[in-house]
């Protein structure tokens, strides 16, 4: 069962990542000073929007810690990103030159994100000082105070590129694991409290729910189609020699989760600011924005919904090219079986990934609403993490034990060869 732990390079890989775990709780539990952290997590305990906002950054948000952004601004800028590369042939020409391209990305992306956890800091300062949250702060202390969220928010984008180069799993899906994960025992502690007798049935329905989540996120995460591809080899002893492209049912991984939290919590943040504004018609649609754009509303769920299955199209488009990958099979005189080369097998591969797709992103984005839909059809409201939680934090484990597995094989056949 710990067969990676007797491999010297994985254990060290495993320390790092353990290490760097330990030094984001620590950031998440340093406060900003001058600021009152009971006004803060009263506001919070109301707050749809920035509830959500502190989860994801590991309660560092109902600290008002230096990680008080987490990595929302990173993970915004990169949403901008792969839609700027739909946009400008160039930059999409350069994410497909392997690895100098995605680096020249990622580059692009961080440089990016600093502009936008300065944005962010001042419209969080903005938002709780108009809620009379925190005092207003004269220009050096507001400076600081924005400087300090955008150092924070920087770090964060460090430790996590330091667990992908030198750790296990990917850096920035395992800091938002982290985050959600350490909300856990307060959560659980929390649902204990609340059993007795006559909301036995709803805590046992939230339970078995919990489980069939679960056991679904897993059968999609590693769910495949095997797409049957035949060699013919030349020579005096011709063979047939069959083989299988497996497709993944779910190739985007969390992904499409991620970014459709941090579109979908925009008219809640705006909100705010335009029911504060003077204009007649810009407070209508704050009011709006506030009433309807909250997880309890209509639009808000039906937004996110739409946006969960689209991400997960958008960010399988990028991953899986089946033109290139027809090509490729030509290329090394394979083909499908009743399929010609070329453009038929383009066209046969494309109807495959769009069939899975739409089944895999429509049971992410009914997973996503799941809490939503139990509220309006039978009352539950025991779901406060929700189904998006459970399916980062499965998607998460699943990603970082295969990698584990990985490198386990890998290692083990150096140690053969060796």
């Amino acid at each position: 069962m710990f067969d990676f732990l007797k491999f010297p390079e994985l254990r060290k890989k495993i320390l790092i990542t353990l290490f760097v775990i330990v030094i984001y709780r620590l950031f998440a539990h340093i406060p900003v000073p001058g600021v009152d952290i009971a006004a803060i997590r009263a506001y919070l305990s109301g707050n749809v929007f920035f509830g959500l906002f502190d989860l994801l950054s590991g309660g560092g948000f109902q600290n008002f810690s230096i990680v008080t952004l987490g990595l929302a601004p990173y993970i915004n800028v990169s949403i901008i990103m792969q839609l700027l590369m739909f946009m400008f042939p160039s930059l999409e020409e350069l994410a497909k030159e392997g690895e100098y391209g995605r680096e020249k990305i990622n580059t692009y992306t961080k440089l990016g994100t600093v502009p936008m956890a300065l944005l962010q800091a001042y419209g969080i300062y903005f938002l709780l000082s108009k809620q009379r949250v925190i005092i207003p702060l004269n220009t050096f202390d507001l400076i600081l105070l924005i400087l300090t969220f955008t150092a924070g928010a920087m770090v964060l984008v460090w430790i996590g590129e330091l667990v992908t180069e030198y750790g296990v799993g990917n850096g920035v899906s395992l800091l938002i694991f982290v985050s959600i994960i350490s909300r856990l025992p307060t959560s659980v502690a929390g649902l204990l409290a609340n059993v007795s007798v006559s909301n036995f049935t709803n805590m046992l329905i939230f339970f078995v729910l919990a489980f069939v989540v679960i056991v679904g996120v897993v059968l999609v995460n590693e769910g495949t189609r095997n797409v049957a591809l035949e060699y013919g080899r030349r020579g005096e002893r011709s063979q047939k020699v069959t083989n299988y492209l497996p497709i993944k049912m779910n190739q985007a991984g969390v992904i499409p989760i991620i970014f459709a939290i941090s579109v979908v919590m925009l008219p809640s943040l705006m909100s705010a600011p335009l029911q504060a504004s003077g204009n007649a018609s810009l407070q209508n649609i704050g009011s709006f924005l506030a009433r309807n754009f909250t997880s309890e509303g209509v639009w808000y769920n039906i937004t996110y919904f739409i946006l969960v299955v689209g991400f997960t199209y958008f960010y399988t488009t990028i991953q899986f090219n089946p033109e290139k990958i027809a090509d490729e099979i030509k290329k090394r005189g394979g083909f499908i079986p009743g399929v010609r080369p070329g453009r038929n097998t383009t066209t046969y591969l494309r109807t495959i990934v769009d069939r899975i797709t739409l089944t895999g992103g429509l049971f992410l984005g009914f997973i996503a609403i799941l809490p939503y839909l139990l509220q309006a059809s039978v009352g539950i409201s025991v779901l406060s993490i929700g189904g998006t939680s459970l399916l980062i934090v499965v998607s998460v484990v699943l990603e970082t034990i295969r990698q584990i597995q990985s490198l386990t094989v890998t290692r083990s056949y150096e140690s053969f060869l060796s």
